[in-house]
């Protein structure tokens, strides 16, 4: 079943003027929703502090008069609020996620990698050059479906670029849910286009490969040159790793933006419903087939198969809804198999470290 995303637009009432000064939780993000799982008690014996940066070795993590480095958390992303024991901050309670984008972890290894918690929009940043490309968009796009996150689409270098129009039309043409914004990422284009997104208290991802201006962008609202950024190779487009770890960045008076760096991989789990979602048509149609476990190849009474021969949809575009599918099916399929041979694995351990025990017991 797809989502309704019609609350993804930022309303008008976002052009007006808040009198109320936000408290400095409020500028890192803290919202009803986590307020809502603490009690006056747990507030003043272990304060909020949201997660800004995670090194291998440590956690750096920032509140209302905290600004320190903690052990690090077991299952915990960027932007994860927890509830700070300040004796034993290992033993600190992780409130429950707004929203997570997560991804499989690249490579042979079958395992979840958490990439971001408690992001409230996605700025999905392609180029206007060779690094645009429509089946990387709509990836992002289900992933931000999928984890109930706001996405708009950034075509970054549009000053540079000959024919912006025509790749302002193939963005458009992926969602009517999707904003797409076409922009300088230097200069004033940034604050001003992206200000409905930006407000004091919101917390914004950009993602996008390598290069196409995402650390620029930061840069841009926050007014200053504080993140290092590269230009790209000018025979293939190709950027340059800037930012090489994700870290929260707060924007004087306005967001927390969530820079990233370019993620060569980016494969789908547990996003059935926004892979619907970004091809709703197309999952409206499988539904009028005649047979329920159509695969739309050759089988009569294909819906989708009819408006394909009708010239209603792009074989292209189905091509990539069929691979995002299967992908995103095996991945599930695979993480399923790795988590029951954990479980499997964690009940051998248990049962011989049980057997040493009653032999202990029984000399």
């Amino acid at each position: 079943m797809t989502k309704d995303f019609s609350v993804f637009r930022p309303s008008k009432a976002l052009g007006g003027r808040d009198q109320r000064q936000p408290t400095p939780l409020e500028t890192l993000g803290w919202q009803p929703f986590f307020s809502r799982q603490v009690s006056a008690d747990e507030l003043s014996e272990t304060p909020p502090v949201r997660i800004v940066e995670v090194h291998r070795g440590a956690m750096h993590v920032v509140g209302d008069g905290i600004d320190r480095a903690i052990v690090p958390i077991d299952g915990v992303a960027i932007g994860d609020w927890i509830m700070l024991n300040p004796q034993r901050p290992g033993a600190s309670r992780i409130l429950a996620r707004k929203s997570l984008i997560k991804r499989r972890a690249p490579g042979t290894d079958r395992h979840v990698q958490l990439i971001a918690a408690n992001i409230d929009t996605i700025f999905i940043v392609s180029s206007c050059n060779q690094d645009f490309n429509v089946a990387r968009l709509e990836r992002y796009i289900a992933i931000a479906f999928e984890a109930d996150i706001a996405p708009v689409i950034l075509l970054t270098k549009s000053d540079l670029a000959q024919g912006v129009e025509e790749y302002l039309a193939k963005a458009q043409a992926i969602s009517d849910l999707v904003p797409v914004i076409a922009l300088d990422a230097r200069g004033d284009e940034p604050g001003t286009k992206l200000g409905p997104w930006c407000k004091p208290g919101q917390t914004v991802a950009f993602l996008g490969s390598s290069g196409v201006g995402k650390s620029t962008l930061t840069n841009a609202l926050a007014g200053s040159d504080a993140i290092a950024t590269q230009p790209i190779r000018e025979d293939d487009a190709k950027g340059r790793h800037t930012t090489t770890r994700r870290q929260l960045h707060l924007i004087p008076g306005g967001c927390v933006v969530l820079d990233t760096p370019g993620m060569r991989e980016l494969q789908l789990t547990d996003a059935a419903s926004g892979i619907d979602s970004v091809f709703a048509d197309l999952h409206e149609l499988a539904s009028q087939c005649r047979f329920k476990d159509c695969r739309h190849e050759a089988e009569p009474g294909c819906a989708i198969l009819d408006a394909i021969e009708h010239g209603a949809i792009d074989e292209a575009r189905l091509n990539r809804w069929r691979k995002l599918k299967a992908e995103e099916a095996f991945n599930n399929a695979s993480l399923a198999e790795r988590r029951s041979r954990d479980k499997e694995f964690g009940k051998i351990v248990r049962r011989i470290k049980q057997a040493k025990f009653d032999e202990g017991g029984a000399s």
